[in-house]
């Protein structure tokens, strides 16, 4: 397992986080959020900054701190992702909140591919138990790298004292990432 991210405090002093009330959440909080939701919203934007956001399926693997989704190679996502890789990807839940921010890449490897074509089918076959990989793979494969993840606890006891923001290296691994 790579190192955990560094977390820190987000700066947010108009929704009242301040650093001596502000305690930050454990990375495992956030990762058993990543891997246990069922849809994600992927936010991409073209060249000309226009954004495009729809929900769809996805994996995480904490292992290697990846997120993958699959999309037709035609999709306005795809597109969007050819000419501008960074991209943010959210959760389904609006109470734990969790987004991401990083760089996607269309995976090329056959080998990787399949790995991710598994973990799918893995993950939503007990959704639908017609999935298998041929479907993932019959599109485009998806690797998001994070450099950010997000988030907040959208109640009131929590909001202003929990809100954590990771960082991550370019190569996905905790230590001096953008800021």
């Amino acid at each position: 397992m790579r190192e955990e991210p560094i977390a820190e405090m987000p700066r947010m002093p108009d929704y009242g986080v301040r650093a001596e009330t502000w305690r930050p959440l454990p990375w495992s909080w956030a990762a058993a959020r990543l891997g246990g939701s069922r849809s994600y919203w992927v936010v991409t934007a073209s060249a000309a900054g226009q954004p495009h956001a729809l929900p769809v399926w996805g994996v995480w693997d904490d292992v290697e701190h990846l997120f993958a989704f699959s999309c037709g190679p035609t999709a306005h996502k795809a597109r969007n992702l050819a000419q501008n890789p960074r991209v943010a990807v959210a959760i389904e839940d609006t109470v734990e909140c969790v987004t991401l921010q990083g760089r996607a890449e269309v995976v090329q490897d056959d080998e990787r591919r399949e790995l991710w074509a598994q973990r799918y089918v893995d993950k939503y076959r007990p959704e639908s138990a017609d999935l298998d990989t041929a479907f993932v793979l019959a599109n485009l494969v998806v690797e998001v790298r994070p450099q950010r993840v997000l988030a907040v606890i959208e109640r009131e006891a929590e909001f202003a004292t929990r809100p954590t923001r990771w960082r991550f290296t370019p190569s996905g691994s905790a230590g001096a990432g953008e800021r």
